[in-house]
């Protein structure tokens, strides 16, 4: 899920996907340009399973996507 997108917060976004019954436990990764530990907080804390900083490794991101779709 993208964090920095025009118009859209991505964190309070994902808190409202998350505080829906059915996807409660649907795994979301952030992804963005944000590249500070803060940053990387704010998602995990909202509720992101995991955080990927753009540009994107495609092995990291295959890992994380195998290691969520799983839980």
């Amino acid at each position: 899920m993208g964090i920095m997108m025009p118009g859209i917060d991505g964190c309070k976004t994902i808190r409202q996907i998350l505080n829906q019954a059915r996807f409660k436990k649907l795994p979301i990764i952030a992804l963005t340009a944000k590249a500070m530990k803060e940053d990387r907080d704010k998602c995990i804390a909202v509720g992101a399973s995991d955080y990927l900083c753009k540009h994107v490794d495609a092995q990291r991101l295959f890992s994380m996507l195998r290691i969520w779709m799983y839980k």
